[in-house]
């Protein structure tokens, strides 16, 4: 089991897409969506703050920062409004 541990550590960290931490994907989030500049704020404040999580303001959910995904080293598929890996 350890040794399979080791394995998965030992992968290098996926490329980032290029673009900047504080922009999602249009996918991930639309420019028009009318919530775009709200969550846009909310999730610049929690990267200048350096924090890994900022709370949606139109859901109330908690949503992870681009900074700590791209800290993870991986696109883990599962849909992330920020994953910095997502081109």
């Amino acid at each position: 089991m350890d040794e399979a541990r080791n394995e998965a550590e030992a992968v290098p960290p996926e490329k980032l897409a290029n673009r900047p931490l504080t922009e999602p994907h249009p996918d991930r989030l639309s420019p028009d969506d009318p919530a775009f500049p709200q969550i846009s704020r909310a999730h610049a404040d929690a990267l200048a703050g350096g924090s890994d999580t900022y709370v949606d303001p139109r859901t109330g959910y908690t949503v992870l920062t681009a900074a700590y995904l791209a800290r993870r080293g991986h696109c883990c598929e599962s849909g992330c409004r920020h994953c910095p890996y997502v081109s």
